[in-house]
């Protein structure tokens, strides 16, 4: 029997889905062993990650534009922006740049430093993700600029402990393929803090996030994400999750703080911004994957997105490697 309607997959869950388009990777971990007192600056990491997890012991985590946090034993805080910061077993501790600090190289990915005075002894675990899909990027820029949770001694906790137990194991015993774990429990531990902020956060209820939630927007935005080379529109999509024309326009502007139409082409836009600095392939490929008709409709819209053509974005990036 032939099938002359293309069948689309039903979205449960696009917030998981999105979740899941995170796609972190280049995680690097440093088990540090600190003794008061103590103090550590690190830099900005742009397009990254980083966390710190108290698994003995207390420090404090400074953000520009955030009082100063006191985590204690299996405290949590992620720092999603990149953001330099400070670590410090007191408020007055003096802070050393982090790459003066000598360390204990165990692999390619896995660290320990031991470093300060002779007073109390924290240990943290403490790590760099990156993240390469715009799902990522568009998630990211939604996060406060500290997410801290505290759930060591909580039922709901032990999520945490063993993620941290099978870190130590694997970064301790080495075996084949325990850089490939300790990546994978990164983004175990990452996700869970994105999860449990967006259960409780109120903010988490506003924008874009709030619009992955609501049952008729969230599943055209996974559908655009899905298969962004679909000739979407309105009316379309608005079938897709049974609304209107008009009520479907409606509210996914007010939820999405744009239309329907201006998010696909930005969305296309920004795929094709990381598959033009990612991969070799060319701009008429580029086109078709991501649903022109022709190489030159596909550069106009880039240009009207980012005021420049698609091959000047990746001539410099070429330029400065």
């Amino acid at each position: 029997m032939l099938c002359t309607k293309r069948e689309i997959p039903t979205f449960t869950d696009p917030l998981g889905e999105t979740l899941h388009l995170l796609r972190l990777n280049g995680t690097l971990y440093c088990r540090s062993e600190l003794t008061a007192p103590w103090g550590i600056e690190l830099p900005e990491f742009n397009g990254c990650m980083m966390f710190h997890v108290v698994t003995s012991g207390h420090c404090w985590l400074e953000v520009e534009g955030e009082e100063p946090r006191r985590l204690q034993q299996g405290g949590l805080a992620l720092v999603p922006h990149g953001n330099g910061h400070c670590i410090r077993s007191n408020p007055a501790a003096d802070a050393e740049p982090l790459f003066d600090i000598p360390v204990e190289q165990v692999s390619d990915r896995y660290e320990i430093m031991r470093h300060g005075g002779d007073g109390d002894l924290t240990h943290l675990t403490c790590g760099v993700v990156s993240f390469d899909h715009v799902a990522g990027q568009q998630l990211v820029a939604q996060l406060p600029r500290v997410l801290q949770i505290d759930t060591w001694d909580d039922e709901d906790g032990s999520w945490l402990q063993s993620t941290l137990r099978f870190i130590a194991r694997e970064a301790r015993e080495l075996r084949p393929g325990g850089e490939t774990v300790i990546t994978h429990l990164a983004d175990i531990l990452i996700i869970q803090t994105i999860r449990t902020w967006i259960d409780s956060a109120p903010e988490a209820n506003q924008g874009w996030l709030a619009a992955l939630r609501d049952d008729q927007v969230g599943r055209a935005l996974a559908a655009i994400h899905r298969e962004p080379e679909i000739d979407w529109t309105v009316a379309s999509l608005a079938k897709e999750v049974g609304m209107s024309r008009s009520g479907f326009s409606a509210r996914f502007t007010n939820l999405v703080g744009e239309s329907a139409k201006r998010y696909l082409t930005h969305w296309r836009m920004q795929l094709a911004r990381a598959q033009l600095l990612e991969t070799s392939d060319s701009l008429a490929v580029l086109a078709d994957r991501l649903g022109y008709q022709s190489e030159a409709a596909f550069c106009r819209a880039f240009k009207r997105v980012f005021g420049v053509p698609p091959g000047s974005v990746r001539h410099t990036a070429s330029a400065s490697l």
